[in-house]
């Protein structure tokens, strides 16, 4: 009884953010609403066919993504090696993921220099995409089956940031003219890699979810 309350005790005390991996997940939140900040205010003062001439915020949204995208493994890897892993970080690590990919993507589908490279149909199928694993993964865990991310998944993710770090860059760094078309397909293939890729492990959770779900118990 004694172990409990002590143990209780030092929760109240230590708190949600007294170790570093929650920290950096809400560091992470604020960077990213930073950079939605700086898209909203600077975006559409981006002009096409510019692209000798960066844009000053484009590059500091670049780099920002980059920054805030990049350190998604260390908090959990801090986690797991320092033994805090705990129930903000389980919620709020691929909230903060979630928030960063599809809040990047809607604004820069509404920006009129990315629009040409990302539809905002595909937006939209992406969101689509993401409303019914959370709604599947849902229901599977209030079934008692595990229901984590798969490699599928993994690789959506990784497709995404590189699509987003393409549009931010192309417009935010100094490419030599030699380097601009390479980008520009770099984009083109990764937004379309980001749509076969969350159609694809979309459709793969549905088959998982239907063999789990369906399987006698």
């Amino acid at each position: 009884m004694t172990t409990a309350v002590t143990s209780h005790e030092r929760r109240e005390r230590t708190g949600v953010f007294a170790h570093w991996p929650n920290r950096i997940t809400a560091i992470r939140f604020v960077g990213a609403l930073v950079l939605f900040v700086l898209l909203e205010v600077f975006g559409r003062g981006v002009g096409a066919g510019e692209r000798t001439r960066p844009d000053l915020w484009m590059g500091v949204s670049f780099w920002l993504f980059v920054l805030v995208a990049a350190t998604d493994w260390l908090d959990g890897h801090l986690a797991r090696k320092y033994g805090n892993v705990t129930a903000f970080g389980r919620i709020a690590d691929p909230f903060v993921d979630k928030i960063l990919v599809l809040g990047a993507l809607v604004f820069l589908a509404a920006l009129p220099w990315s629009q040409a490279y990302l539809p905002t149909w595909v937006v939209v199928v992406v969101l689509a995409r993401e409303f019914l694993v959370t709604g599947i993964r849902g229901y599977a865990e209030s079934q008692g089956h595990a229901f984590g991310a798969d490699r599928f998944g993994k690789l959506k993710l990784v497709v995404q940031c590189v699509a987003i770090g393409a549009l931010l860059g192309l417009h935010g760094l100094p490419w030599p003219a030699v380097l601009v078309r390479p980008i520009e397909v770099i984009a083109h293939v990764s937004v379309w890699a980001t749509l076969v890729t969350s159609v694809g492990s979309g459709l793969g959770y549905v088959v998982k979810a239907a063999r789990l779900l369906g399987a006698p118990r």
